[in-house]
């Protein structure tokens, strides 16, 4: 497949353009990478799955910004120290994170949150600074965002924010961000896999904005706005609840063939079920399924079972089609298992999606070069005669 850049005049039918611009390579990374025929993603040069059920987010964070995983305790604390001044939401913003969450969802609400905080702590243009000074803001931004989707739903729902921990990790925090309590071991390794299994996945829909907007030379903020405005879509990072919404519309699992069978002949969308990339099983769906079940619960039962049957029904009406569960389907058992409030689902993936994100701003703000991809025009042929104005 050839892309050019700079097609000749009177060439433009040349350009390659599939739907959704897939199998279209647009640039050289270092940051990770999904290998959808094999069912495995990567973390720079470390398998996801295996940071998911080894490694707290904080070390996938400075693997991310950094380069490099933290290999004592002693690199693991002078990170975290860095990191810990970061995630307290500074004066100026919290004064108005009332106004903002009364007017829509946390996913709304931080969108707004973080062009403010950029604005406040004077987050400049990307193409002004040094490397130093964009790891910090992307350093602020990562360590802020967490916080600020907690507070924002913690105001909707009536409650007073409550302050992140010293003692606590980045999954802890955020358990104890949302709820105000003491979070149990098990919830936090849970809901920590799952944060870890999120942070980057190749050049989804979310990165790739992400990256144009630093390739303009904006500032961390804006890139990680437009991101956002990305991951809100439910064909993103909406589909969590929408997979959960499946499960409490079946109820037992002798309704699974009555509501499922009908969705699948009719060719509707099944959430949870199949993946732009993965042509065999989601590493993350298997690894968060064991997730689920060191949880147990009736929930857990119900998906799997669910899981189980629909997979059958699939085969059997769509055996061309080879669909599987995709992360979204037990993201939202683990995450309703573990106390996360629905309207919490999509703001939780983004609070650890940011890391990525930014790792790969940083990466695009080292590059210096502007994405500006070339449209096929397709519309009426021009030059077309410009029409008078009748009586």
């Amino acid at each position: 497949m050839t892309i050019l850049e700079h097609p000749p005049a009177g060439t433009s039918n040349a350009l390659v353009a599939p739907p959704g611009l897939k199998g279209v390579v647009v640039a050289d990374t270092e940051v990770g990478d999904v290998r959808g025929e094999e069912g495995f993603y990567h973390y720079r040069q470390y398998s996801a799955i295996d940071l998911a059920v080894s490694r707290p987010l904080d070390d996938v964070m400075q693997l991310m910004i950094d380069g490099s995983l933290p290999t004592s305790q002693a690199a693991r604390e002078r990170f975290a120290a860095e990191v810990r001044p970061l995630r307290p939401i500074p004066t100026e913003l919290r004064e108005l994170l009332p106004v903002i969450a009364a007017a829509g969802t946390p996913m709304d609400g931080v969108r707004t949150a973080l062009s403010h905080l950029a604005a406040v702590r004077g987050l400049r243009p990307v193409v002004d600074l040094d490397a130093a000074q964009r790891r910090a803001d992307c350093l602020l931004v990562s360590a802020v965002t967490p916080t600020l989707v907690c507070a924002l739903h913690r105001l909707q729902a009536g409650l007073q924010p409550v302050e992140p921990r010293d003692d606590l990790d980045a999954a802890g925090n955020h358990l104890w961000m949302i709820t105000g309590r003491d979070p149990s071991p098990e919830h936090v390794r849970a809901i920590s896999a799952y944060l870890v299994s999120t942070v980057d996945h190749g050049f989804n829909a979310s990165t790739f904005t992400a990256r144009v907007v630093a390739s303009t030379g904006a500032d961390v903020g804006a890139a990680i706005v437009g991101a956002l405005g990305a991951l809100s879509g439910p064909l993103h990072g909406g589909a969590p609840s929408r997979a959960l919404a499946l499960l409490d519309e079946i109820g037992t699992a002798d309704r699974i063939d009555a509501v499922v069978r009908p969705l699948i002949e009719r060719g509707d969308k099944i959430m949870g079920f199949g993946h732009a990339v993965y042509r065999t099983d989601d590493p993350r769906s298997l690894m968060l399924r064991d997730v689920a079940r060191s949880l147990g619960g009736p929930l857990v039962d119900l998906a799997e079972t669910t899981e189980g049957r629909i997979v059958a029904l699939l085969d059997e009406l769509k055996p061309s089609r080879q669909l599987r569960t995709n992360v979204e389907f037990y993201a939202g058992v683990v995450m309703e298992t573990c106390g996360v409030p629905r309207s919490m689902f999509t703001p939780t993936f983004a609070a650890s999606r940011v890391i990525g994100w930014c790792a790969n701003v940083l990466e695009q703000a080292a590059a210096a070069k502007i994405i500006r991809p070339s449209a096929r025009y397709v519309g009426p042929v021009p030059p077309a005669p410009v029409p008078p104005i009748g009586e």
